[in-house]
């Protein structure tokens, strides 16, 4: 058992933590949260030094490297500008269908603009009232027409819809399929197809990355932009979200260990009744139960990562990774904001607004709820 990293992957550590820290800086940051404005500077060097594709392969752009790596380099940009971290790094969201499941024109054509740094992609799965729910028959149908796909629907809570150039939609092909989600496929929508509707919504934190409706009304799309085979696409979902929930992971602890060092900080140079607060017991019992929680959601992040890599995919094991560490983001984030007081509620000391991102991890891909139920599914089996 070894629990180092190898040399290179120290390296790519580093680099990321120095390049976050230089572009994701707290003025910065701070712009783009009161624009709500996408960090395209810093995602477009992002894309040119290899990180937003790091874990796509080379003929396709990417720097050949595993889920590992990715989650090292995540978690970096996270620390330093949190949803402005998320937004660079998950640019490329829902694009590991194609890698896995697509045709290599399909590869050629999608994937490597969005390691160029040339275009966004999207994954839209939730529809307005389902949710989580996507095994039952869809709202979203795709039927089929002479060589076409003819799209209708709605798809909500959609990141990065409103500035990709296209996004993966599970669509209903099948209606007669039992059950219903046997008959669901993955098409590859471009967003400025006629037909396409794009609401942007407002919400509570992670304002740097557009969050919104995506309406379907007759969209007609090539049977080329199917991924992999018809009625799959349930099954393709499933296996994405095995992996990008161990990213979201990455993200999670990234926004707990920025929250902890702001708040490490002000313990270590705030004076109250004459002595540094980090001297009272019950900011320093803050402090380290932080610490501990961080490296827990930590060591669970990077083993998961490391098995994935191994070809060791554990749903169990992914969805423990998204919602504890989600869960330490936001217990920490929100003991930040205790620990600098009223400071901490102020929006120029980053602790609040990491606190707003942090819980919007709790929520994407999957609520806590959600988790434990498959966590507890696998572990107990069917039960009557």
């Amino acid at each position: 058992m070894d629990f180092e990293l190898t040399k290179e992957q120290r390296d790519i550590q580093k680099a990321a933590k120095e390049f976050a820290e230089a572009e994701l800086t707290k003025d910065y940051t701070l712009e783009l949260e009161r624009e709500h404005k996408f960090p395209w500077e810093v995602w477009k060097k992002a894309c040119e030094l290899g990180f937003v594709g790091i874990d796509f392969p080379e003929e396709y752009g990417g720097q050949g490297y595993g889920l590992l790596e990715k989650v090292l380099a995540s978690e970096e940009f996270s620390r330093c500008g949190a949803a402005a971290g998320m937004s660079v790094m998950l640019s490329n969201f829902g694009s590991k269908i194609i890698l896995h499941w697509g045709s290599e024109e399909q590869k050629k054509r999608y994937l490597v603009p969005l390691c160029q740094g040339e275009a966004i992609s999207s994954g839209a799965f939730t529809e307005p009232d389902r949710g989580s729910d996507i095994a039952t028959c869809l709202s979203t149908n795709a039927v089929k027409e002479e060589n076409s796909y003819i799209i209708n629907g709605a798809k909500t809570f959609i990141s990065n819809a409103s500035i990709a150039k296209f996004a993966i939609v599970l669509c209903q092909t099948n209606f007669e399929a039992d059950p219903p989600y046997r008959g669901q496929s993955t098409i590859i929508v471009e967003m400025d197809r006629k037909g396409v509707e794009i609401t942007d919504l407002e919400k509570m934190g992670c304002n740097t990355m557009p969050t919104s409706l995506i309406s379907f009304l007759n969209v007609r799309v090539p049977r080329a932009n199917l991924v992999g085979e018809e009625n799959r696409g349930f099954y393709q979902s499933m296996e994405f979200l095995n992996e990008v929930r161990i990213e979201i992971g990455a993200h999670a602890v990234g926004i707990a260990q920025g929250a902890f060092e702001r708040a490490l900080e002000y313990a270590r140079t705030r004076e109250a009744f004459g002595h540094k607060i980090g001297a009272f017991q019950a900011i320093s019992h803050k402090i380290a139960e932080m610490a501990t929680k961080i490296e827990a959601a930590r060591l669970l992040t990077y083993r998961a990562a490391w098995d994935f890599d191994q070809g060791k995919v554990d749903p169990k094991f992914s969805s423990m990774v998204k919602w504890y560490s989600a869960r330490v983001a936001a217990e920490v984030a929100d003991e930040a904001i205790e620990i600098l007081g009223g400071h901490g509620y102020m929006l120029e000391n980053e602790v609040e607004r990491f606190y707003r991102d942090a819980r919007a991890l709790e929520i994407l891909e999957g609520t806590r709820e959600i988790h434990k139920n498959t966590i507890a599914r696998l572990l107990l089996g069917k039960l009557k």
